[in-house]
């Protein structure tokens, strides 16, 4: 008996800006990607400020109350203590959100960690033992976590992480597929069986295109360079240029049986409604778009 794949999940991410006049932005924003039907909307957390920010809970509240969309919470581990993060739990729990990103976050210069979690997986555990229920995701490198020693190492580490009960992954930003399959692959290997999902940024003016070169250690491919450079004192046509690439990066995902697409729309609704519209139909979803 041949089995069905499963269809795969379409999600978006969003961040809590620093201003009030941000925050009744980024609303507008979720407003618009309400009827894109995502499986959830994750909203980040700054890794430092000690207490997962009320912004990331209050916009987690209103993807979950006002827009009606399943919503995932991300937990930075260094700098919180499990007193923290037992308030946190409750507040979540309290509002029927439990789903949730356990990560490590940067180490930050300036601001001394806490010792509670030295690792994703050490808050993997003390979620799952305090909320079973909860569903874990966690943080991976397609292309190798930075302070890993080498893909070895960090296929181990990631793991422990599953092993320590991580419902699924999503990855890290990347644009050459062909490290996202060498990294399936590898995983398989090391039997870490839980979904994978995607993560794919698409890239919209220079500046973040040369952020993303700086910051993060995601192979760029010939043809993405060549969109910079062809591009670089043409804004429109760089945007333009820089959606269709990451919507081919998903075709050729989607085609090849990926669990998910976790989209980091870096709160832009046009850009997630623009890459919606040429995808939708891939991920079983409706394509009608208000604009």
């Amino acid at each position: 008996m041949t089995e069905t794949k499963k269809t795969p999940t379409l999600s978006f991410e969003v961040f809590p800006p620093n201003s009030e006049v941000g925050v009744g932005k980024l609303t507008a924003t979720l407003d618009q990607l309400k009827g894109l039907n995502p499986s959830f909307i994750s909203v980040t957390a700054s890794n430092h400020k000690l207490n997962y920010e009320k912004t990331t809970i209050d916009l987690a509240k209103y993807v979950k109350d006002t827009l009606g969309c399943n919503t995932m919470v991300h937990m930075p581990a260094a700098y919180v203590t499990k007193k923290q993060v037992d308030d946190v739990l409750e507040q979540l729990d309290t509002m029927h959100i439990n789903q949730v990103l356990a990560l490590r976050g940067d180490i930050v210069d300036g601001y001394t960690p806490e010792n509670d979690f030295t690792y994703a997986s050490d808050l993997t555990t003390y979620i799952k033992e305090k909320k079973p229920y909860f569903e874990v995701s966690g943080a991976c490198y397609p292309e190798v976590h930075p302070d890993s020693k080498n893909r070895i190492d960090d296929i181990k580490h990631l793991k422990n992480k599953v092993d320590a009960g991580c419902d699924q992954l999503i990855t890290q930003l990347f644009y050459d597929n062909e490290q996202f399959y060498r990294f399936q692959e590898e995983c398989a290997i090391a039997n870490i069986n839980v979904p994978i999902l995607a993560g794919i940024m698409p890239i919209v003016n220079r500046k973040q295109a040369l952020h993303v070169i700086e910051n993060c250690a995601a192979r760029l491919p010939k043809k993405f360079i060549n969109i910079l450079d062809k591009y670089k004192d043409n804004p429109v046509s760089l945007k333009e240029a820089g959606i269709a690439y990451a919507v081919d990066q998903i075709v050729d995902l989607v085609t090849n049986d990926v669990d998910g697409v976790h989209l980091y729309t870096m709160n832009k609704s046009d850009t997630a409604k623009h890459i919606f519209s040429n995808t939708a139909s891939l991920f079983d979803l409706e394509t009608a778009v208000e604009e």
